[in-house]
């Protein structure tokens, strides 16, 4: 059935992989900036993909081409699969991890190529941090905290936006889910040498997953996702915390670091709610209950929420509100950039 409305393209690039949907904008909606939720008004998403692969990232930054090679085909098989007939996007909007330091690449490429490829007339390229505030509060004020393999807090008044962390795992995202896999491969490699502060149990569930200790940084040190890699051991730390002291403190730090993220760019005067998104906080309650306690002590009357959608959904909503010439979060060079008219 062909689509009944304007379409509009939506793009999450994050540390672990990327996703693509496409999606109907819903008929004489405008969306209106001030409520929850209203980044953009999407009657329903049509069709999507996900690629385990992450966009690629080198000496020049985030790698363009290598984004349209597999954005292109794709879009157009969904486009193909909606029954679209000659229909083309009319907006479009990408998130990606990185977008603020090492995204010049997509700002110079992404915008003629997905116009002459795909008929693409409107474009935001945005940090995955603006995504994932979109997809989570909407154009209300506040704070969300977006965190995976990485960690980034977004905070706006809707006149500028504040940004903590995010820096990568090699100079921040601390509490991020690579972050806290160091912490604990690191406690596993004190357990296999005899120094203060290892644990067994961890270095029992590094080995297992991973071969023998001595061998791990071999294994881990050459890789081009080692991000990837060490965030896909955060799991076995909240699986060990019930039991294991040192791995509920690697918890207890990442806690922590995750509530100064959030107080340092929340609105002044307390303005707003604090959102949680991102694969990370699916480890549950080791990590959310401490997390909320660093919260309540850090801010004081400021109410954590559940996001309302996840930085995808957040990608539409931004394409939808540019497909409508509508209000939305404030524009930001690096941070939230827009093209077309």
């Amino acid at each position: 059935m062909r689509p009944d409305g304007p379409l509009v393209l939506g793009v999450d690039s994050g540390g672990s992989g990327f996703r693509v949907a496409l999606a109907v904008v819903a008929p004489g909606e405008r969306p209106t900036a001030g409520r929850r939720g209203a980044a953009g008004a999407v009657a329903r998403v049509v069709g999507s993909r996900e690629f385990g692969t992450p966009v690629p990232t080198g000496p020049g930054g985030i790698d363009a081409r290598w984004l349209v090679e597999r954005l292109v085909p794709v879009a157009r098989e969904l486009l193909d699969d909606a029954g679209a007939g000659g229909l083309r996007p009319v907006a479009a909007a990408v998130g990606a991890a990185g977008m603020a330091g090492l995204g010049d690449g997509l700002r110079a490429l992404l915008p003629g190529a997905l116009g002459a490829a795909l008929g693409v007339r409107r474009l935001a390229l945005a940090s995955d941090a603006v995504t994932a505030y979109a997809g989570a509060l909407g154009t209300v004020p506040g704070t969300v905290v977006a965190a995976g393999t990485g960690l980034v807090a977004l905070g706006t008044d809707l006149v500028r936006w504040r940004r903590a962390d995010g820096w990568g795992h090699l100079l921040g995202d601390c509490g991020s889910g690579a972050w806290i896999g160091r912490a604990g491969l690191e406690a596993a490699l004190r357990a296999h040498d005899g120094r203060r502060g290892g644990s067994p149990a961890l270095l029992a569930r590094a080995e297992a997953l991973f071969g023998p200790a001595a061998g791990l940084p071999g294994r881990l040190y050459p890789r081009t996702d080692r991000a990837a890699v060490l965030a896909s051991f955060a799991p076995e730390v909240a699986r060990c915390a019930a039991d294991d002291p040192v791995a509920a403190d690697v918890l207890v730090c990442a806690a922590r670091h995750i509530a100064e993220a959030a107080a340092a760019v929340h609105p002044a005067g307390g303005a707003g709610d604090v959102a949680l998104t991102g694969g990370l906080f699916r480890i549950g309650d080791p990590l959310l209950v401490p997390l909320r306690e660093e919260l309540a002590r850090q801010l004081p009357g400021v109410r954590p929420v559940s996001a309302a959608g996840d930085p995808l959904s957040g990608a539409l909503a931004l394409a939808a509100a540019l497909a409508a010439d509508a209000p939305g979060l404030p524009a930001e060079p690096g941070l939230l950039d827009t093209y077309g008219n």
